[in-house]
C-alpha cells in the first residue's frame, strides 16, 4: 500500500499533538489475515501513526491498548468474537473507542447494523489507501475530542463537589438567568448575601465570568444541572 504525500503531511499535525510517545494516538488493527495486518500496518505507519496489530479479538481483549486514544480497524467476520460482536461488547462496557470496519464480506444489514451502533465507517476491501486514512483521521480525532470534554467535565463536576449546598442552589439560579435580587427574594435572603454565594461558586469553580461559569455549568451531566429543581 502506498501513501499519497501530501496527504500524510494534512495528517501530520494530528500524529504530533500528544507530548509523549505514551499519549500519541494508536490505530489498533484487528485482523485474522496476518498480510492484511502488515500492509494495513505499513499504511498506518507512512500516515505517521502508530499501528498496534491483532490477529483476534480476544488478543486485543487482554492488553489495555484501548486505554490510549485512537481507533480501532476492525474485520468482520473473525474466528469465536466477530467484528460486530466486539463493537457491541465495547459499547455494553463502556468503551468509546471509534470503530472502523474493514471486510471483504460486508452486506446492507451488516453495514446499517454497525454505522448504526457508531462505527466512524464500514469499508469493504480493497479499499483505496486514502478512503482508509480519511476513515482513521475522522476517528482519532473523535477520541481525542472527545477524551478531552471528558476532562473538562471530570474538572468541573469535581468543583462542582467543593461547592456547599446553598452554593449550589444559587449556582442553579444563575445559570438560569435569575437576577441576584430574584434570587435573594426566593430564598429569603439578602442581596448582599446572594453576591457572596455568587463569588464564591465563581471561585471554586475557578471562572471569571457569568458567562464561563455558564459554560462550564452546561458541561455538567444532566443529572447534576437538576440538582436546584429537587
Amino acid at each position: 500500500m502506498r501513501v499519497d504525500q501530501s496527504f500524510v503531511g494534512r495528517l501530520a499535525p494530528l500524529s504530533q499533538q500528544s507530548k509523549s510517545e505514551a499519549e500519541q494516538p494508536l490505530v489498533i488493527i484487528v485482523d485474522d489475515d496476518a498480510s492484511m495486518r502488515e500492509a494495513l500496518s505499513e499504511l498506518i505507519l507512512s500516515a505517521g501513526f502508530q499501528p498496534v496489530c491483532f490477529a483476534s479479538t480476544g488478543e486485543m481483549l487482554d492488553t489495555n491498548v484501548l486505554d490510549s486514544p485512537g481507533c480501532l480497524i476492525l474485520d468482520v467476520r473473525m474466528p469465536r468474537v466477530s467484528g460486530l460482536d466486539l463493537q457491541h461488547h465495547l459499547a455494553q462496557n463502556g468503551s468509546l473507542t471509534p470503530i472502523i470496519f474493514l471486510t471483504g464480506h460486508g452486506d446492507i444489514p451488516m453495514t446499517v447494523q454497525a454505522m448504526k451502533a457508531g462505527a466512524v465507517d464500514f469499508l469493504t476491501k480493497p479499499v483505496r489507501d486514502q478512503t482508509l486514512l480519511d476513515a482513521v483521521i475522522r476517528g482519532i480525532a473523535m477520541d481525542v475530542a472527545r477524551r478531552e470534554e471528558s476532562v473538562i467535565v471530570k474538572r468541573n463536576v469535581e468543583r462542582l463537589h467543593s461547592l456547599t449546598p446553598r452554593e449550589r442552589e444559587v449556582l442553579y439560579e444563575v445559570a438560569r438567568g435569575r437576577l441576584n435580587k430574584q434570587i435573594a427574594f426566593d430564598f429569603g435572603i439578602s442581596e448582599v448575601t446572594v453576591k457572596l454565594h455568587r463569588g464564591n461558586v465563581m471561585r471554586k469553580m475557578e471562572v471569571a465570568s457569568v458567562g464561563e461559569l455558564i459554560r462550564a455549568w452546561e458541561t455538567l451531566p444532566a443529572s447534576m444541572r437538576e440538582f436546584g429543581a429537587n
